[in-house]
């Protein structure tokens, strides 16, 4: 066994085909089937994503929680934009001592309303690196920001061990630029805030890009960043092969990817099947061959 990721199941979501028309209309049977297969995936948190709801988001998140502790045991991470609704799903949670919050943006608002809940209630808590102007440009506008969180964490009684940094996956669409800033700032985190934990919504880096290609993005990404120490990453527990990386069961690509990170590259023409897709697909990601969707071809 290899370097294990803890898995963040992500597709309990608003927006998903089975689980959103369920969360409105409030049928909590593909709900729970859906925590049954996401925690038989190998699901170490089942994360609940209603989204901003705007009109009964303090309903809703509640409904949720009951609905999900109703049939499991695999903690939970709440995620939702509402911070009203972040608050009654917490004040509703049995556990919240193994729950997520998902999560506090370095954005004053967010901080005041929310820093003060997770402290009273003591879960686990993702420092999301987004400020007041939106997306950091660099590694150390990423640093400064991870700062700020930290200090206002611990000051309210949060300890290290219970933060989990998100250095916010972007759109391979958008350039291999903050890609590897992110990935630079993962190097630092450990100098910044021993002790803690990170994450990433690992589907946003092919955010945008063809179904059928989405899944080779998330995987090789992953890889890179379990180079720089993550330690648990939202995912789509569905996908076999990323579980596999995520459960330290794909050693040999891992390995080959690491060294391709420190520069050794292999012989392409020595590689094949999903070995030579993981290389290709870090050439994209690292901004050393030009994205288009025909990249696996080439």
């Amino acid at each position: 066994m290899g370097q294990v990721v803890l898995a963040i199941a992500e597709s309990i979501n608003i927006m998903g085909n089975r689980s959103g028309g369920a969360m409105k209309k409030r049928i909590p049977g593909p709900i729970q089937e859906m925590a049954g297969e996401e925690t038989a995936a190998g699901a170490t948190y089942l994360d609940l994503n209603i989204g901003p709801a705007r009109k009964d988001g303090t309903e809703l998140m509640p409904w949720i929680v009951d609905v999900m502790e109703s049939v499991t045991d695999t903690p939970l991470c709440l995620d939702t934009t509402n911070t009203e609704a972040m608050t009654a799903g917490f004040k509703s949670i049995k556990n919240p001592h193994t729950a997520i919050m998902n999560s506090i943006s370095a954005q004053p608002e967010r901080m005041e309303k929310l820093i003060p809940v997770a402290a009273e209630v003591g879960c686990n808590v993702i420092a999301l690196l987004w400020g007041p102007d939106g997306m950091p440009r660099d590694s150390n506008e990423r640093a400064s920001m991870s700062v700020e969180l930290l200090m206002a964490l611990n000051d309210a009684g949060i300890p290290n061990e219970k933060i989990l940094f998100d250095p916010i996956g972007t759109p391979m669409t958008l350039g291999s630029d903050q890609i590897m800033a992110g990935l630079e700032f993962m190097e630092m985190l450990k100098d910044i805030a021993p002790g803690a934990g990170s994450t990433v919504g690992l589907s946003n880096v092919s955010n945008g890009v063809a179904e059928h290609l989405r899944k080779h993005l998330d995987r090789t990404y992953l890889i890179m960043l379990m180079k720089t120490g993550l330690t648990t990453a939202i995912v789509n527990s569905y996908d076999k092969e990323l579980m596999a990386i995520c459960n330290g069961e794909r050693q040999a690509d891992v390995d080959m990817v690491y060294g391709m990170m420190d520069g050794n590259d292999p012989d392409p023409s020595t590689l094949s099947g999903v070995t030579l897709e993981h290389y290709k697909t870090y050439k994209v990601l690292s901004g050393q061959i030009l994205f288009s969707e025909s990249w696996l071809e080439l």
